[in-house]
């Protein structure tokens, strides 16, 4: 997962920015949206889709419920419902833990 620079966020990202930043198709995105109500993009008069930076929490928790925990939809819905704010905690951990390994690689690879 692509991590966004603090400095350069933007208010709205399209679903092209948002699956890149996932690593994920935006039909994948869009299926999301039809299974999980709490993700709601703003839409242009063109039917454009834009993503807020709630929209990309709320997808980046599914997303570690799905891909990296290997829950079924149903039972990604179920966590949400009933542990939301413990599994973005976890989350969070993770995404910062995956961010250090990387700055570390570099690191290492940098010495070398």
């Amino acid at each position: 997962m692509k991590e966004t620079d603090p400095e350069k966020q933007k208010l709205y990202y399209t679903i092209g920015e948002v699956s890149e930043m996932l690593d994920v198709n935006p039909s994948l995105l869009r299926f999301w949206e039809t299974e999980f109500k709490t993700i709601k993009p703003k839409r242009s008069p063109k039917g454009t889709r834009y993503y807020s930076q709630k929209d990309i929490e709320e997808i980046k928790l599914i997303h570690y419920l799905l891909k990296e925990r290997k829950l079924k939809i149903e039972g990604a819905k179920q966590v949400l419902k009933s542990k939301r704010d413990s599994v973005a905690r976890t989350q969070q951990v993770v995404e910062r833990l995956k961010a250090l390994r990387t700055e570390l690689t570099d690191i290492i690879d940098d010495m070398d």
